[in-house]
Protein backbone atom coordinates (compact mmCIF):
# COMPACT_ATOMS: atom_id res chain seq x y z
CA UNK A 1 0.00 0.00 0.00
CA UNK A 2 2.85 2.55 0.80
CA UNK A 3 4.37 1.62 -2.73
CA UNK A 4 1.39 3.12 -4.21
CA UNK A 5 1.04 5.83 -2.51
CA UNK A 6 4.31 6.96 -3.02
CA UNK A 7 3.86 5.99 -6.58
CA UNK A 8 1.14 7.95 -7.08
CA UNK A 9 2.88 11.25 -5.37
CA UNK A 10 5.53 10.36 -7.60
CA UNK A 11 2.98 10.59 -10.95
CA UNK A 12 1.72 13.89 -9.21
CA UNK A 13 4.80 15.69 -9.05
CA UNK A 14 5.77 14.42 -12.75
CA UNK A 15 2.05 15.73 -13.78
CA UNK A 16 2.47 19.42 -12.31
CA UNK A 17 6.37 19.08 -13.51
CA UNK A 18 4.89 18.48 -17.34
CA UNK A 19 1.82 20.88 -16.76
CA UNK A 20 4.55 23.56 -15.82
CA UNK A 21 6.89 22.62 -18.87
CA UNK A 22 3.52 23.41 -21.27
CA UNK A 23 2.43 26.69 -19.93
CA UNK A 24 6.42 28.07 -19.44
CA UNK A 25 7.18 26.57 -23.21
CA UNK A 26 3.88 28.70 -24.29
CA UNK A 27 5.67 31.44 -22.81
CA UNK A 28 8.56 31.36 -24.20
CA UNK A 29 6.91 31.21 -27.83
CA UNK A 30 4.58 34.30 -26.72
CA UNK A 31 7.72 36.14 -26.06
CA UNK A 32 9.61 34.80 -29.80
CA UNK A 33 6.49 36.14 -31.40
CA UNK A 34 6.03 39.39 -29.67
CA UNK A 35 3.34 38.92 -27.58
CA UNK A 36 4.09 39.34 -24.10
CA UNK A 37 1.22 40.06 -22.90
CA UNK A 38 0.15 36.68 -23.82
CA UNK A 39 3.56 35.07 -22.20
CA UNK A 40 3.07 36.46 -19.16
CA UNK A 41 -0.92 35.14 -18.37
CA UNK A 42 1.22 31.69 -19.52
CA UNK A 43 3.66 32.44 -16.44
CA UNK A 44 0.54 33.61 -14.24
CA UNK A 45 -0.68 30.33 -14.67
CA UNK A 46 2.56 28.47 -14.28
CA UNK A 47 3.89 30.50 -11.19
CA UNK A 48 1.68 28.25 -8.46
CA UNK A 49 3.21 25.50 -9.47
CA UNK A 50 6.77 26.77 -9.31
CA UNK A 51 7.95 25.43 -6.27
CA UNK A 52 8.13 21.42 -7.16
CA UNK A 53 10.47 22.12 -10.48
CA UNK A 54 13.76 22.05 -11.03
CA UNK A 55 16.38 25.12 -10.61
CA UNK A 56 16.73 24.85 -14.29
CA UNK A 57 13.18 24.56 -14.99
CA UNK A 58 12.73 27.91 -12.68
CA UNK A 59 15.87 29.99 -14.54
CA UNK A 60 13.82 29.32 -17.74
CA UNK A 61 10.57 30.67 -15.69
CA UNK A 62 12.53 33.65 -14.79
CA UNK A 63 14.33 34.70 -17.57
CA UNK A 64 11.02 34.04 -19.96
CA UNK A 65 9.13 36.97 -16.94
CA UNK A 66 12.46 38.99 -17.38
CA UNK A 67 12.22 39.56 -21.22
CA UNK A 68 8.66 39.89 -21.04
CA UNK A 69 8.46 42.18 -18.20
CA UNK A 70 11.10 44.64 -19.88
CA UNK A 71 9.42 44.25 -23.16
CA UNK A 72 6.30 45.82 -21.49
CA UNK A 73 8.07 48.44 -20.03
CA UNK A 74 8.73 49.99 -22.95
CA UNK A 75 10.83 52.86 -22.65
CA UNK A 76 9.67 54.89 -19.42
CA UNK A 77 8.14 52.25 -16.84
CA UNK A 78 10.63 52.39 -14.61
CA UNK A 79 8.70 49.88 -12.25
CA UNK A 80 8.49 47.39 -14.79
CA UNK A 81 12.33 47.92 -15.29
CA UNK A 82 12.87 46.97 -11.49
CA UNK A 83 10.69 43.62 -11.80
CA UNK A 84 12.14 42.37 -14.88
CA UNK A 85 15.73 42.97 -13.30
CA UNK A 86 14.60 41.11 -9.80
CA UNK A 87 13.26 38.20 -12.17
CA UNK A 88 16.72 38.05 -14.04
CA UNK A 89 18.40 38.38 -10.74
CA UNK A 90 16.89 34.92 -9.80
CA UNK A 91 17.11 33.57 -13.10
CA UNK A 92 20.67 34.08 -12.25
CA UNK A 93 20.99 32.64 -8.84
CA UNK A 94 19.82 29.45 -10.00
CA UNK A 95 21.43 29.15 -13.23
CA UNK A 96 24.26 31.16 -13.19
CA UNK A 97 26.04 29.02 -16.18
CA UNK A 98 23.60 26.79 -17.22
CA UNK A 99 21.57 26.55 -20.25
CA UNK A 100 19.98 29.67 -19.91
CA UNK A 101 23.23 31.67 -19.34
CA UNK A 102 23.66 33.90 -22.23
CA UNK A 103 19.98 34.51 -23.14
CA UNK A 104 20.11 35.89 -19.58
CA UNK A 105 23.24 37.53 -20.44
CA UNK A 106 21.67 39.35 -23.41
CA UNK A 107 18.41 39.93 -21.33
CA UNK A 108 20.33 41.80 -18.47
CA UNK A 109 22.07 43.55 -20.90
CA UNK A 110 18.94 44.86 -22.78
CA UNK A 111 17.90 45.83 -19.22
CA UNK A 112 20.73 47.63 -18.71
CA UNK A 113 20.74 49.83 -22.39
CA UNK A 114 16.86 50.28 -21.28
CA UNK A 115 17.82 51.56 -17.98
CA UNK A 116 20.39 53.91 -19.20
CA UNK A 117 18.44 55.18 -22.48
CA UNK A 118 15.71 56.51 -20.41
CA UNK A 119 17.64 58.52 -17.63
CA UNK A 120 18.95 59.73 -20.33
CA UNK A 121 15.44 61.30 -21.38
CA UNK A 122 15.02 61.92 -17.51
CA UNK A 123 18.16 63.88 -17.84
CA UNK A 124 17.20 65.81 -20.81
CA UNK A 125 13.55 66.58 -19.02
CA UNK A 126 15.37 68.17 -15.76
CA UNK A 127 14.11 64.93 -14.13
CA UNK A 128 17.56 64.45 -12.06
CA UNK A 129 16.21 62.09 -9.33
CA UNK A 130 14.58 59.31 -11.33
CA UNK A 131 17.71 59.44 -13.90
CA UNK A 132 19.45 59.08 -10.54
CA UNK A 133 17.28 55.83 -9.55
CA UNK A 134 17.71 54.40 -13.54
CA UNK A 135 21.60 54.72 -12.97
CA UNK A 136 21.53 53.36 -9.48
CA UNK A 137 19.87 50.30 -11.28
CA UNK A 138 21.74 49.85 -14.14
CA UNK A 139 24.98 49.64 -11.88
CA UNK A 140 22.80 47.02 -9.79
CA UNK A 141 22.31 44.72 -12.75
CA UNK A 142 25.92 45.14 -14.05
CA UNK A 143 28.55 46.09 -11.33
CA UNK A 144 31.23 46.08 -13.59
CA UNK A 145 29.72 49.14 -15.23
CA UNK A 146 30.74 51.66 -12.03
CA UNK A 147 30.58 54.81 -14.31
CA UNK A 148 26.73 54.74 -13.94
CA UNK A 149 26.75 54.99 -10.05
CA UNK A 150 29.47 57.69 -10.85
CA UNK A 151 26.63 59.07 -13.59
CA UNK A 152 23.54 58.62 -10.43
CA UNK A 153 25.34 60.48 -8.17
CA UNK A 154 25.64 63.37 -10.21
CA UNK A 155 22.11 63.29 -11.37
CA UNK A 156 21.47 63.50 -7.21
CA UNK A 157 23.99 66.53 -6.79
CA UNK A 158 21.91 67.87 -9.76
CA UNK A 159 18.19 67.14 -7.99
CA UNK A 160 19.41 68.38 -4.72
CA UNK A 161 19.51 65.03 -2.90
CA UNK A 162 23.06 65.45 -1.40
CA UNK A 163 22.40 62.45 1.09
CA UNK A 164 21.94 60.40 -1.38
CA UNK A 165 24.78 61.24 -3.50
CA UNK A 166 27.23 61.60 -0.41
CA UNK A 167 26.47 57.96 -0.42
CA UNK A 168 27.43 57.01 -3.78
CA UNK A 169 30.32 59.10 -4.16
CA UNK A 170 31.37 57.17 -0.89
CA UNK A 171 31.01 53.96 -2.49
CA UNK A 172 32.89 54.90 -5.47
CA UNK A 173 35.75 56.48 -3.18
CA UNK A 174 35.54 52.59 -1.57
CA UNK A 175 36.12 50.92 -4.85
CA UNK A 176 39.02 53.29 -5.69
CA UNK A 177 37.24 54.10 -8.63
CA UNK A 178 38.82 56.42 -11.18
CA UNK A 179 37.12 56.52 -14.78
CA UNK A 180 40.12 56.12 -16.30
CA UNK A 181 40.10 54.18 -19.37
CA UNK A 182 40.76 54.01 -22.94
CA UNK A 183 38.71 56.03 -25.26
CA UNK A 184 38.45 54.77 -29.03
CA UNK A 185 37.39 57.12 -31.79
CA UNK A 186 37.51 57.73 -35.22
CA UNK A 187 36.24 60.64 -37.99
CA UNK A 188 32.68 60.29 -39.21
CA UNK A 189 32.78 60.77 -42.95
CA UNK A 190 29.24 62.08 -43.13
CA UNK A 191 29.95 64.98 -40.41
CA UNK A 192 33.24 65.17 -40.53
CA UNK A 193 33.39 65.08 -36.43
CA UNK A 194 35.34 62.95 -34.44
CA UNK A 195 32.48 59.81 -32.78
CA UNK A 196 33.70 57.96 -29.63
CA UNK A 197 33.09 53.89 -29.82
CA UNK A 198 32.60 51.26 -27.22
CA UNK A 199 35.49 49.51 -27.75
CA UNK A 200 38.66 49.49 -29.96
CA UNK A 201 37.31 46.29 -32.17
CA UNK A 202 34.61 48.33 -32.54
CA UNK A 203 35.72 51.63 -33.96
CA UNK A 204 38.42 49.19 -36.00
CA UNK A 205 35.75 47.47 -37.57
CA UNK A 206 33.91 51.12 -38.63
CA UNK A 207 37.32 52.99 -40.39
CA UNK A 208 37.46 48.77 -42.18
CA UNK A 209 33.90 48.70 -43.50
CA UNK A 210 32.06 52.28 -42.90
CA UNK A 211 34.71 54.46 -44.23
CA UNK A 212 35.63 55.61 -40.70
CA UNK A 213 39.18 57.61 -40.83
CA UNK A 214 41.72 59.32 -38.30
CA UNK A 215 41.44 56.60 -35.71
CA UNK A 216 42.92 57.88 -32.10
CA UNK A 217 42.99 56.55 -29.12
CA UNK A 218 43.76 57.93 -25.66
CA UNK A 219 43.28 56.95 -21.51
CA UNK A 220 40.58 59.67 -20.30
CA UNK A 221 41.14 61.46 -16.97
CA UNK A 222 40.73 60.82 -13.49
CA UNK A 223 37.57 61.57 -12.33
CA UNK A 224 38.94 60.98 -8.52
CA UNK A 225 39.34 65.06 -7.99
CA UNK A 226 35.89 66.06 -8.97
CA UNK A 227 34.62 62.90 -6.35
CA UNK A 228 36.21 64.57 -3.53
CA UNK A 229 35.91 67.84 -4.76
CA UNK A 230 31.91 67.11 -4.82
CA UNK A 231 32.00 65.07 -1.48
CA UNK A 232 33.79 68.45 0.43
CA UNK A 233 30.92 70.49 -1.48
CA UNK A 234 28.11 68.47 0.14
CA UNK A 235 30.38 68.14 3.38
CA UNK A 236 30.25 72.54 3.53
CA UNK A 237 26.51 72.50 2.46
CA UNK A 238 25.37 70.50 5.53
CA UNK A 239 27.51 72.87 7.40
CA UNK A 240 30.13 70.02 8.14
CA UNK A 241 33.08 71.60 7.80
CA UNK A 242 35.59 70.24 9.84
CA UNK A 243 34.48 66.89 7.29
CA UNK A 244 34.65 69.08 4.30
CA UNK A 245 38.24 69.99 5.62
CA UNK A 246 39.93 66.66 6.07
CA UNK A 247 38.39 65.56 2.85
CA UNK A 248 39.70 68.56 1.07
CA UNK A 249 43.05 67.57 2.28
CA UNK A 250 43.14 64.21 0.67
CA UNK A 251 41.70 65.39 -2.64
CA UNK A 252 44.45 68.52 -2.26
CA UNK A 253 47.36 65.52 -1.53
CA UNK A 254 45.91 63.41 -4.32
CA UNK A 255 45.43 66.15 -7.04
CA UNK A 256 47.78 69.18 -6.38
CA UNK A 257 47.47 70.78 -9.90
CA UNK A 258 43.78 70.37 -9.78
CA UNK A 259 41.93 73.75 -10.50
CA UNK A 260 38.88 72.92 -9.60
CA UNK A 261 39.80 71.77 -6.46
CA UNK A 262 41.76 74.46 -5.92
CA UNK A 263 38.51 76.74 -6.22
CA UNK A 264 36.39 74.69 -3.88
CA UNK A 265 39.47 74.79 -1.13
CA UNK A 266 39.14 78.68 -1.55
CA UNK A 267 35.49 78.29 -1.49
CA UNK A 268 36.04 76.60 1.64
CA UNK A 269 38.29 78.96 3.01
CA UNK A 270 35.76 81.65 2.58
CA UNK A 271 33.22 80.17 3.99
CA UNK A 272 35.05 79.27 7.13
CA UNK A 273 36.28 82.82 7.46
CA UNK A 274 39.62 82.96 6.33
CA UNK A 275 40.23 85.05 4.06
CA UNK A 276 44.00 85.24 4.08
CA UNK A 277 44.24 81.81 3.08
CA UNK A 278 41.19 82.41 0.58
CA UNK A 279 43.58 85.15 -0.97
CA UNK A 280 46.37 83.06 -1.37
CA UNK A 281 44.50 80.04 -2.83
CA UNK A 282 43.41 81.86 -5.61
CA UNK A 283 46.67 83.66 -5.85
CA UNK A 284 47.26 79.55 -7.24
CA UNK A 285 44.24 79.92 -9.48
CA UNK A 286 45.50 83.12 -11.08
CA UNK A 287 48.91 81.59 -11.97
CA UNK A 288 46.85 78.58 -13.98
CA UNK A 289 44.22 81.45 -15.81
CA UNK A 290 45.50 84.80 -15.54
CA UNK A 291 42.71 86.30 -18.22
CA UNK A 292 40.52 85.21 -16.35
CA UNK A 293 37.87 88.11 -14.83
CA UNK A 294 35.69 86.02 -12.82
CA UNK A 295 38.83 85.24 -10.57
CA UNK A 296 40.25 88.96 -10.20
CA UNK A 297 36.63 89.84 -9.29
CA UNK A 298 36.43 87.15 -6.30
CA UNK A 299 39.81 88.35 -5.26
CA UNK A 300 38.65 91.61 -5.12
CA UNK A 301 35.86 90.63 -3.15
CA UNK A 302 37.41 88.78 -0.81
CA UNK A 303 40.28 91.45 -0.83
CA UNK A 304 37.71 93.99 0.31
CA UNK A 305 36.24 91.77 3.34
CA UNK A 306 39.00 91.65 4.80
CA UNK A 307 39.88 95.77 5.22
CA UNK A 308 42.74 95.05 1.74
CA UNK A 309 41.13 98.03 -0.02
CA UNK A 310 44.44 98.96 -2.24
CA UNK A 311 44.29 95.13 -3.28
CA UNK A 312 40.29 95.15 -3.79
CA UNK A 313 40.70 97.94 -6.21
CA UNK A 314 43.83 96.23 -8.00
CA UNK A 315 41.72 93.21 -8.33
CA UNK A 316 38.76 94.79 -9.71
CA UNK A 317 40.24 97.24 -12.02
CA UNK A 318 42.01 94.11 -13.48
CA UNK A 319 38.89 92.21 -13.90
CA UNK A 320 37.64 95.21 -15.89
CA UNK A 321 40.40 95.54 -17.81
CA UNK A 322 39.75 92.20 -19.23
CA UNK A 323 36.17 92.78 -18.96
CA UNK A 324 35.45 96.18 -19.71
CA UNK A 325 31.42 95.49 -18.90
CA UNK A 326 31.95 93.57 -16.18
CA UNK A 327 29.14 94.96 -14.28
CA UNK A 328 29.57 93.67 -11.00
CA UNK A 329 33.47 94.81 -11.32
CA UNK A 330 32.20 98.40 -12.41
CA UNK A 331 29.00 98.30 -9.21
CA UNK A 332 31.92 96.85 -6.16
CA UNK A 333 34.42 99.42 -7.69
CA UNK A 334 31.81 102.67 -7.62
CA UNK A 335 30.87 101.15 -4.26
CA UNK A 336 34.59 100.90 -2.91
CA UNK A 337 35.05 104.68 -4.08
CA UNK A 338 32.09 105.60 -2.52
CA UNK A 339 32.34 103.90 1.13
CA UNK A 340 33.78 106.41 2.89
CA UNK A 341 30.85 108.99 1.89
CA UNK A 342 29.21 108.61 5.64
CA UNK A 343 32.38 109.67 7.10
CA UNK A 344 32.72 112.66 5.27
CA UNK A 345 29.12 113.69 5.83
CA UNK A 346 28.90 113.04 9.61
CA UNK A 347 32.46 114.65 9.83
CA UNK A 348 30.56 117.70 7.85
CA UNK A 349 27.66 117.66 9.31
CA UNK A 350 29.64 118.05 13.18
CA UNK A 351 31.78 121.14 11.94
CA UNK A 352 30.70 124.70 13.81
CA UNK A 353 30.73 128.11 11.93
CA UNK A 354 34.13 129.12 12.64
CA UNK A 355 36.25 130.21 10.03
CA UNK A 356 38.34 127.12 10.59
CA UNK A 357 35.44 125.01 10.62
CA UNK A 358 34.34 126.68 7.54
CA UNK A 359 37.64 126.18 5.95
CA UNK A 360 37.24 122.59 6.69
CA UNK A 361 34.07 122.02 5.51
CA UNK A 362 34.81 123.18 2.20
CA UNK A 363 37.91 120.88 2.12
CA UNK A 364 35.84 117.88 3.08
CA UNK A 365 33.39 118.84 0.31
CA UNK A 366 35.96 119.08 -2.41
CA UNK A 367 37.00 115.85 -1.04
CA UNK A 368 33.77 114.46 -1.53
CA UNK A 369 32.98 115.85 -5.15
CA UNK A 370 36.30 114.24 -5.98
CA UNK A 371 34.92 111.00 -4.26
CA UNK A 372 31.78 111.31 -6.56
CA UNK A 373 33.22 112.34 -9.71
CA UNK A 374 35.83 109.45 -9.66
CA UNK A 375 32.74 106.98 -8.86
CA UNK A 376 30.93 108.60 -11.43
CA UNK A 377 32.04 106.42 -15.14
CA UNK A 378 32.13 103.05 -13.03
CA UNK A 379 28.12 103.69 -12.31
CA UNK A 380 27.32 105.19 -15.51
CA UNK A 381 29.02 101.97 -17.25
CA UNK A 382 27.40 99.66 -14.73
CA UNK A 383 24.00 101.31 -15.54
CA UNK A 384 25.02 100.29 -19.39
CA UNK A 385 26.26 97.09 -18.14
CA UNK A 386 22.91 95.87 -16.24
CA UNK A 387 20.50 98.47 -17.21
CA UNK A 388 17.73 96.96 -15.04
CA UNK A 389 19.82 97.17 -11.89
CA UNK A 390 17.28 99.85 -9.99
CA UNK A 391 19.15 100.03 -7.06
CA UNK A 392 22.56 101.37 -9.56
CA UNK A 393 20.53 103.69 -11.36
CA UNK A 394 19.18 105.34 -8.43
CA UNK A 395 22.91 105.79 -6.67
CA UNK A 396 23.69 106.93 -9.98
CA UNK A 397 20.83 109.67 -10.41
CA UNK A 398 21.70 110.81 -6.59
CA UNK A 399 25.26 111.45 -8.35
CA UNK A 400 24.03 113.60 -10.79
CA UNK A 401 22.18 115.61 -8.26
CA UNK A 402 25.32 116.16 -5.40
CA UNK A 403 27.33 116.89 -8.60
CA UNK A 404 24.99 119.99 -9.89
CA UNK A 405 24.62 117.64 -13.23
CA UNK A 406 20.76 119.28 -13.38
CA UNK A 407 20.14 118.10 -16.53
CA UNK A 408 21.17 114.27 -16.33
CA UNK A 409 19.71 114.14 -13.03
CA UNK A 410 16.08 115.25 -14.50
CA UNK A 411 16.26 112.79 -17.22
CA UNK A 412 17.65 110.19 -14.99
CA UNK A 413 14.67 110.62 -12.74
CA UNK A 414 11.99 110.21 -15.35
CA UNK A 415 13.90 107.50 -16.56
CA UNK A 416 13.60 105.59 -13.12
CA UNK A 417 9.99 107.09 -12.72
CA UNK A 418 9.33 105.11 -16.24
CA UNK A 419 11.11 101.69 -14.42
CA UNK A 420 9.38 101.50 -12.01
CA UNK A 421 5.97 102.01 -13.56
CA UNK A 422 4.86 105.80 -11.98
Amino acid sequence: MKKQLILAGLMLVSAITFAQKKEIKKADKAVSSLKYSEALTYLSEAEPMLGAADNDLKAQYYTILGEATLAMAGTANFAKMKEAGEAFKKANELNGSGDMSDRLTLGMDNLRVALVNSAIEDQNKKSYLTASEKLRQAYLVSPKDTSYLYYAAGNSVNGSDFDTALNYYEELLAKGFTNVHMEYSATDPKTGKPVIFGSKEERDNMVKFADFTNPTESKTSSVEGDILQKVTLIYMNKGENEKALAIMKKAREANPNDTNLMRSEADLAYKMGDMQKYNNIMAEVIKTDPNNPELYYNLGVSSASIGQLDKAREYYLKALELKPDYSYAQINMAALILQNEGKLVEEMNGLGTSRADNLKYDELKEQRKKMYQEALPYLEAAVKSSPDNLEVFRTLMNLYSQLGMDDKYKAAKAKLAEMEGN
